[in-house]
């Protein structure tokens, strides 16, 4: 479900003059043009730099997805940019971060960004899954798998991300390249996430087997057997199913094709 999209300049007075008591006097605001779940997101430019805040009313039904942001922000080691900032005022749970300048990875084939990519997954694989932040577990996927076992050959004590579609990783004129969007950290197996990437990649154009093949350059892929890597591509295609049918556009139902052919690619 997405969330209806402000603007600064629709935000409270009293919001807008909280942010500014962290960034300084505000001399630009720059509105993010991706994303579907914050009711604010924009890089607020002053005269001592930028921050990328984002947001989302108290009242709302994905409100809680700030705090789960700002619990796990510490724990991401070099994978992400820092947060800097939380604030819960006027109605507004809102999150400043480190505003990094780059854009979206292309995840196309031939694209330079492919092994940036996987350097980013697998640098978060060093990251170690936090004991003191309720993160979600192999749980979330119970009402996909066959067989209730079938969740241990997913299970693990590795942090993931759980979503690396391309808006979700942010290439930086810099050289860096970071996950974006903690909503859904994770506590699974570690080679989960590059699993998860197998999906995006094929919805790239990519073939399954030339996505397992980028999937493959991220060291946990290794860990994943034949049998435990079947398990996770019908949850992915039963999970995506699901999403397309019931909200379904182009968007969904490409994801959802794309998650189909792994499971075919993995029968």
């Amino acid at each position: 479900m997405g969330v209806q999209r402000r603007q600064w300049a629709d935000l409270p007075d009293k919001v807008r003059a909280a942010v500014v008591e962290h960034t300084g006097p505000v001399t630009k605001v720059k509105a993010a043009r991706g994303g579907l779940n914050s009711g604010i997101a924009a890089t607020v430019h002053s005269l001592d730099g930028a921050v990328f805040v984002k947001g989302l009313p108290l009242g709302h039904p994905q409100a809680w997805t700030q705090d789960r942001e700002a619990a796990i922000a510490p724990h991401l080691a070099e994978a992400a940019p820092r947060l800097l900032w939380q604030i819960r005022v006027g109605g507004w749970n809102l999150l400043g971060w480190e505003h990094v300048e780059g854009r979206h990875a292309d995840y196309t084939p031939g694209s330079p960004d492919l092994p940036a990519v996987a350097d980013a997954l697998a640098l978060l694989g060093k990251a170690a899954c936090p004991g003191d932040v309720p993160v979600k577990t192999v749980e979330r996927w119970r009402d996909y798998v066959d067989a209730p076992s079938d969740l241990d050959r997913l299970d693990g004590d590795a942090l993931l991300h759980t979503d690396p579609n391309s808006s979700n990783v942010l290439v930086g004129d810099g050289g860096r390249t970071l996950l974006v969007d903690w909503a859904w950290p994770t506590r699974a197996a570690a080679w989960v996430d590059a699993a998860c990437w197998v999906v995006w990649l094929i919805t790239a154009d990519h073939t399954p087997a030339e996505a397992e093949q980028h999937a493959a350059t991220v060291p946990a892929w290794q860990q994943g057997d034949d049998d435990a890597l079947a398990v996770f591509a019908r949850v992915q295609s039963r999970l995506w199913a699901g999403i397309a049918e019931a909200d379904p556009n182009p968007w969904t139902v490409g994801v959802a094709q794309a998650a189909a052919r792994w499971k075919e690619h993995r029968t």
